[in-house]
């Protein structure tokens, strides 16, 4: 379909992937396909097999190491307290990552085209395109564009005796990376099935260990350091998917509605997340105003909205930026996380930037700066008045209404005009 020799393919050594090598040789034309695997946080094993299926195929096949960069976005994604329906962003946020480690692999290889294996009924097929439509290579993604079904795929490739285990990849289709991970398909897509224990590995039962207190240092919205140690972006995720996942926090089970329209039953596992975005939110209620917060959670529900489309790029997201970095100055203190039972709760919070006077606030004083409780009359006079003078004049209204109606002055005058 193309000509053009050489192909760049997003590539996992998962079914799908694997059966889009041949494809794009047969079918769209390509003398060689390159497969980019991208390292995000999965887990070692992952780029084992695509290392040995990208053998088995004589398939050239460059890892590209993203974790720092991915790293540094989902910390990003705390500053605008990030979460679409209730959970924490992580494939969405790695999706525009991964797509543009690829892209410049793609460009550097001299390639005229750039695919990716993505179903065309999910969302990760426009997060890899928003990138990718960006620049002059040939999108192509084969799965949709020849509407394969796991079935077709799996009898292809023991027709051309591919290197998977019959498409047999488990019994969850599942992501992992950095700061989350998802599992998805087979019984899980039954809303009314209750999902076993061991679909989770990050996370222990909830309530099996006992309370916890972990320390989390922030500057300008960024967490810093856990317990006093200074930790890089990478470790201290690390670490925290680690210690709060020994308490089962960072749990979700969800309907979730994508992009398409489509609304599907998730599953995740996010203690990092979980923990660092509760910590960061406890933090801005102590040190940033009412009204910075209110309109801040407008700001951070559209971010939110845009990483979960993939389009952090956006013009948008920009001037969205611009607010969230106005306000993660003053974003700098500690906050002291309690983990039990699954949660992961603020107990403590403290800051040089806190919006907060005690002396002012306690029950136990009489007047801070020259003002005193009953200047607070005043005040209380005034809040509600224009409501309840809106009712009474409704109840005034009403009444003079009934009066007219009872002796029967109302009808003559609709009879007059």
């Amino acid at each position: 379909m193309t000509g053009t020799s050489k192909v760049a393919l997003a590539f996992s050594g998962g079914l799908d992937t694997t059966v889009c090598v041949p494809l794009l040789e047969e079918e769209y034309d390509y003398d060689e396909v390159i497969g980019v695997t991208v390292d995000v946080g999965q887990p070692a094993e992952e780029f084992a097999e695509a290392e040995e299926t990208a053998e088995a195929l004589d398939l050239d096949h460059y890892v590209v190491d993203a974790k720092a960069e991915f790293a540094e976005q989902c910390l990003d994604s705390v500053a605008a307290n990030a979460t679409y329906q209730g959970y924490p962003l992580g494939t969405a946020l790695a999706r525009p990552v991964i797509a543009d480690a690829i892209l410049e692999v793609a460009e550097d290889e001299d390639c005229g085209g750039i695919a990716h294996g993505c179903t065309g009924k999910g969302n990760d097929q426009l997060r890899f395109e928003a990138v990718w439509r960006d620049s002059d290579l040939e999108v192509i993604a084969p799965v949709r564009e020849l509407g394969l079904t796991r079935e077709w795929e799996m009898e292809y490739a023991a027709e051309k005796d591919l290197p998977v285990e019959g498409g047999n990849e488990g019994d969850w289709s599942i992501d992992t990376n950095l700061w989350s991970r998802s599992v998805e398909g087979a019984k899980l897509e039954d809303p009314g099935y209750v999902p076993p224990e061991d679909i989770y590995e990050w996370t222990e039962t909830p309530g099996g260990k006992g309370v916890e207190t972990v320390e989390i240092a922030f500057e300008e919205g960024k967490p810093v350091a856990v317990d006093g140690e200074e930790l890089p972006p990478v470790q201290l995720i690390e670490y925290l998917n680690d210690l709060a996942g020994s308490h089962g926090v960072g749990r979700t089970d969800m309907m979730e509605d994508r992009m398409l329209g489509l609304k599907v039953r998730e599953n995740y596992e996010h203690p990092a997340a979980t923990t660092l975005l509760n910590a960061h939110e406890a933090l801005e209620g102590l040190v940033l105003t009412k009204e910075e917060r209110d309109f801040k959670a407008q700001v951070d529900d559209q971010w939110a909205q845009k990483a979960y489309e993939g389009l952090l790029s956006a013009p948008l997201v920009d001037a969205l930026d611009g607010f969230v970095d106005a306000t993660q100055g003053k974003v700098t203190g500690t906050v002291t996380v309690k983990f039990e039972g699954g949660q992961a709760r603020p107990v403590g919070r403290e800051s040089d930037y806190a919006v907060y006077s005690e002396s002012a606030a306690s029950f136990n004083t009489e007047s801070v700066d020259g003002i005193a409780q009953e200047d607070a009359t005043g005040v209380a006079k005034y809040h509600g008045f224009q409501s309840r003078l809106a009712n009474e004049v409704a109840a005034d209204a009403e009444a003079k209404k009934a009066e007219l109606l009872a002796d029967g002055s109302g009808d003559e005058g609709e009879e007059e005009q």
